[in-house]
């Protein structure tokens, strides 16, 4: 007697003949479909469950782990590539420089805020309501040409941003790490406003040393050995009393200080299922309190109105 076996064929393809089960939920896969597990082979589905339900570490501040800096890696090369469009168009630094009060003359040069201005002038920076200036400043950085440093300007931060990036961003993971960059940009560019206000500043040193007071902060919560660190922060505090001479201290300081606050927030918030929520929440108000500050100050500028 003639006996007839039963063909069985992939789930996901029922016109490939096939012999394998997955070994998770025992449905048939074909080749294309088999993935490599433990023991045996699983189906596409299962894989995709199984990653699902497997706990995601996580870091000390409750950020995804990131074994690649790669915030850090795009931040150097927005940098890079704004640093050469401003090789080819110098006055993209004239235009999204951090300026909080100035005056474009008929001329076409820059001159000190006065208001109420001479007729034929046109107002410029914040109080002209390019509030955009506070955070595209910190992607700017002097010509090559001009400046205290010219092009070391650039090549100084991007290696200061290269080496605490790889280190900061693995810490934090790269949300906060990038909440914590931008707000440490804010900040600089706020305080400059509220000291220097007539100021054109440009450069990411803001932001970087917002940056290195998370490193710090981040030292000290993991418990490594303080030394070196304690090294590092005494040199970035007397380049802060240096650059008091010959750069934006303001920009620097009130880096250092925002960056200092979220990494605090970051580092000591309890573990439990709102802390993510009271990180976030930090962070926003602390954008909230710097922009508030930024539109009073205008206003006063201004005389009591403010741009739009």
């Amino acid at each position: 007697m003639d006996s007839e076996s039963t063909v069985t064929t992939c789930y996901r393809h029922p016109e490939v003949e096939c012999h394998v089960r997955c070994t998770r939920c025992e449905r048939y896969i074909c080749p294309d479909c088999m993935r490599e597990a433990a023991v045996g082979f699983q189906c596409p589905e299962c894989v995709r469950e199984g990653a699902r339900s497997v706990r995601q570490s996580r870091t000390v501040v409750g950020g995804r782990v990131s074994a690649v800096p790669v915030v850090t890696y795009v931040l150097i090369a927005v940098n890079v590539l704004v640093y050469l469009a401003e090789l080819v168009r110098p006055e993209i630094v004239d235009r999204f420089a951090m300026v909080g009060a100035g005056l474009l003359g008929p001329d076409g040069e820059h001159y000190l805020w006065v208001d109420p201005y001479p007729a034929g002038f046109t107002p410029e920076g914040l109080v002209d309501g390019e509030w955009y200036r506070l955070l595209t400043g910190a992607f700017l950085h002097l010509p090559p040409t001009e400046g205290t440093f010219g092009i070391a300007h650039i090549v100084m931060n991007m290696l200061a941003l290269w080496n605490l990036g790889r280190l900061v961003e693995p810490m934090l993971g790269r949300v906060h790490y990038l909440a914590l960059y931008l707000l440490s940009a804010l900040g600089g560019s706020v305080l400059v406003l509220l000291i220097a206000p007539e100021d054109a500043v440009v450069g990411a040193s803001g932001a970087i040393f917002g940056v290195g007071a998370a490193y710090y902060v981040m030292a000290r919560r993991v418990g490594v050995d303080m030394r070196q660190v304690n090294r590092f922060m005494t040199g970035l505090l007397l380049w802060l009393v240096i650059s008091a001479v010959v750069t934006s201290w303001e920009g620097h300081l009130g880096g250092l200080l925002a960056g200092g606050a979220v990494a605090l927030v970051f580092a000591y918030v309890p573990r439990g299922s709102r802390r993510l929520l009271i990180q976030a929440g930090a962070c926003v108000a602390l954008a909230v309190v710097l922009t508030v500050a930024a539109v009073i100050k205008v206003s006063e500028l201004t005389g009591g109105g403010i741009p739009q």
